[in-house]
């Protein structure tokens, strides 16, 4: 019954604990002598780059720290200047941080097993994508088709992206098309587009921990850290949220189950 599922790349198929645009949003804003902090640069994560570092500027203590570097407001033109600088930055760290997460290629086999058609959407750029779709690919990752922040007029949490990925692969209706992601614009784009929405809670922003960071943690410190990256992801509309995209299949099951049911996503937000 579930036909399509679109992916998030970072943090969702490739690079556990979403570290790759992180460091870059930290790089960036140190070379016009402004402190952001992991906090800061996470905050926004899974927007269109553009769209996140105006967030992550328009933070108080950010505009403030800007205005004192940089003797003026910080504005359109200063989010200009930070995206020319960030998104080579991004584009060089993303070969560092390509691998795919554990148990994501059981569960794309499993997917193309049950015909299950395979779309992503990113807040990644054209750029950054043609560094890290290659290196995907090598490992199998290779959506039918990708749609990256300035493809459509407007990035997540907008629910564009996610149609034009749907109208490319001639999927419909919405509640046969799942959104799995690890943020909650994420989350928020599949919710605004009426598909379902499962989220990641360990393996990408939310935790922001490598995978030998998550495996140091004793049972009490991974339920509490569960409990606190899921708590966004339900606030966002996720209709189920599980550890990472390991236990996928299983979550589609009890998706579909719903789907059998009579149980429609509806549009949230």
């Amino acid at each position: 019954m579930i036909r399509a599922v679109v992916f998030d790349w970072a943090g969702t198929v490739v690079d556990h604990g979403s570290l790759a645009p992180m460091g870059a949003f930290v790089r960036a804003f140190a070379e016009f002598g402004v402190a952001i902090s992991i906090a800061d640069a996470r905050g926004p994560m899974g927007s269109a780059k553009r769209d996140h570092i105006a967030a992550v500027g328009r933070l108080p203590h950010v505009a403030a720290g800007w205005r004192a570097a940089q003797g003026s407001d910080f504005d359109d033109a200063a989010i200009d200047r930070i995206f020319a600088v960030f998104e080579p930055m991004n584009v060089a760290s993303v070969a560092d941080h390509a691998a795919l997460i554990p148990g994501a290629a059981a569960t794309l086999a499993w997917c193309a097993d049950r015909g299950i058609r395979i779309g992503a959407t990113t807040g990644y750029t054209r750029p950054i994508m043609a560094v890290l779709a290659p290196l995907a690919a090598a490992q199998g990752f290779v959506p039918e088709v990708t749609i990256c922040a300035g493809d459509t007029a407007a990035g997540r949490p907008a629910p564009l992206q996610m149609w034009q990925v749907m109208a490319t692969l001639g999927v419909h209706p919405a509640h046969v098309v799942v959104k799995v992601d690890d943020t909650p614009v994420g989350i928020g784009e599949g919710r605004a587009a009426g598909t379902w929405a499962i989220g990641l809670s360990l393996s990408g922003n939310m935790a922001g921990l490598t995978l030998a960071e998550l495996a140091a943690l004793g049972p009490a410190e991974t339920a509490a850290l569960r409990a606190t990256a899921s708590a966004p992801l339900f606030a966002a509309g996720a209709h189920l949220v599980i550890d990472g995209i390991a236990e996928l299949p299983a979550a589609i099951a009890m998706l579909e189950a719903r789907v059998a049911a009579g149980e429609r996503p509806g549009v949230f937000g």
